[in-house]
């Protein structure tokens, strides 16, 4: 059931994952059809946000009982009476789930338009406001207080203050303008706050925007998992190696109660500030951010006793946690996934490097665990396959919980190799919308067998070194 199209490539891009998702171990399981029909499934279900939004509580400072019912209590108040359920999870004990209402096919579009840019949108589509710097265009004559309908420029066409726009738009729903046109596009530069507050979204979302900021994290579902796998113990000496915005980061700090140590990089100053920020407003003190690059983290001398910061000395972490930076193509929602194929191929070399320094600066005996949030083999599968080849130390170890299907066929590893993966495939479950009576007729577990399936796309391995050759 797609509500919108699916997502678009640019022709070289496109023609990679045609051969990434019909290679011969592939088809040779699954056969032609079955592998098509997959690979189709799944480009239809990157266009649409995942069925559930997930929060993860801290808690460090309350429990999730407490903010399941304040949560509860603030989604009431925002969706108007309308009862949504708040779920907790049985194998994930610090999140909670909240099934998303959407997509809503009788709303009626208004003749004033808002268009937005493509990443405003798809937070939009997430439960977010507009707010004005991702305004690209507005209708002649709106003003404040008028009805609006608000859609996404998918392409980055619209040129900025445009009257209209006639080219591919995709409409997300309906709100109240905040501000007239002039004050949007004034000439003394671009207004911050609330341009568009949505009252009819097509996907109803609750908005996280100073809702408990101190007890609640939004956070998909597969990076909250990713730090259990890790499973930091209190006291234990913590790598995360490319860290921003620091949601990982400071799950990995609560599950070890704030005992021990977390080391945090990222190699933009702006985004260890904003880890800084998250671990001050969590309430979290073992963390400790450095702006530096996790590539050349490894100290080729002897460091300083009182250094506390990077480049680090061989053997120096308990756990190293290595979500890479990646081709990203696991995200939701997204209609036009907008980079080129050198870009695509690119994080593959940046990865192994990385890699590298993470086996190089964790202990005998210690875990690592490697993420991405994207959909190739060559950045999950064909990556476990050149690390167990090149790192005769590392050993591919089960995970704890265990969500996800099985790691895909195609870079030549073991059937029981790739059940010891997981990989989150949004194609794994029909791609379904969701109203509000076929929630209540829903059984709690299988909305959580939902939740497991329909996220965003997203690669977990774990490993254990086992000595230090």
């Amino acid at each position: 059931m797609s509500f919108f199209p699916k997502i678009s490539f640019q022709c070289e891009v496109e023609e990679y994952l045609t051969k990434v998702f019909r290679n011969n171990e592939l088809i040779t399981a699954l056969g032609p059809q079955e592998a098509e029909n997959k690979y189709q499934s799944l480009l239809s279900h990157l266009s649409h946000p995942p069925s559930f939004t997930t929060v993860r509580v801290n808690t460090h400072l309350a429990s999730v009982k407490h903010v399941k019912k304040l949560l509860f209590e603030e989604i009431q108040k925002q969706f108007k009476g309308l009862c949504v359920p708040v779920l907790e999870h049985p194998k994930l004990q610090d999140i909670l789930l909240i099934p998303v209402i959407g997509p809503r096919r009788d709303l009626k579009k208004h003749a004033s338009e808002v268009v937005v840019g493509a990443q405003c949108g798809y937070a939009v589509l997430r439960g977010a406001h507009v707010y004005v710097p991702g305004i690209v265009s507005t209708s002649r004559f709106v003003k404040a207080g008028d009805l609006v309908s608000v859609y996404s420029d998918i392409e980055g066409k619209c040129k900025r203050g445009a009257k209209e726009f006639e080219g591919v738009k995709v409409f997300l729903g309906n709100g109240i303008s905040e501000l007239s046109r002039s004050e949007i596009f004034s000439s003394n530069g671009p207004l911050k706050g609330l341009g568009v507050r949505m009252i009819e979204p097509v996907y109803l979302s609750p908005s996280f925007e100073s809702v408990l900021p101190s007890h609640l994290f939004l956070q998909n579902l597969p990076s909250v998992v990713v730090s259990h796998i890790l499973n930091p113990q209190p006291g234990e000496k913590i790598l995360d190696m490319c860290a921003a915005p620091g949601g990982k980061t400071t799950h990995l700090a609560t599950l070890m109660h704030d005992q021990g140590e977390v080391i945090a990089m990222d190699r933009i100053a702006n985004k260890v500030k904003k880890i800084k920020q998250n671990a001050e407003l969590l309430q979290l003190n073992c963390i400790k951010a450095f702006c530096y690059d996790g590539t050349k983290a490894l100290s080729v001398e002897k460091r300083e006793d009182e250094q506390e910061g990077p480049p680090f000395l061989p053997e120096s972490f308990d756990r190293i946690l290595l979500d890479a930076p990646c081709s990203g193509m696991g995200q939701r929602p997204n209609m036009a996934y907008s980079s080129t194929l050198k870009e695509v191929t690119s994080y593959q070399p940046l990865q192994r490097k990385l890699f590298t320094v993470a086996v190089k600066l964790l202990k005998p005996g210690g875990v690592l665990v490697y993420s991405t949030c994207t959909i190739t083999l060559s950045e999950n599968e064909e990556q476990v396959a050149w690390a167990l080849k090149r790192f005769p130390c590392l050993q591919l170890h089960p995970q704890e919980p265990h969500i996800g299907g099985e790691g895909m066929k195609g870079a030549g590893l073991s059937l029981d190799q790739l059940k010891l993966l997981q990989r989150f495939d949004p194609s794994a479950v029909t791609l379904q919308g969701m109203d509000i009576n076929s929630l209540q007729d829903s059984r709690e577990d299988d909305l959580i067998s939902l939740a497991n399936k329909d996220c965003i796309g997203f690669f977990i391995a774990k490993f254990i070194k086992s000595n230090s050759k």
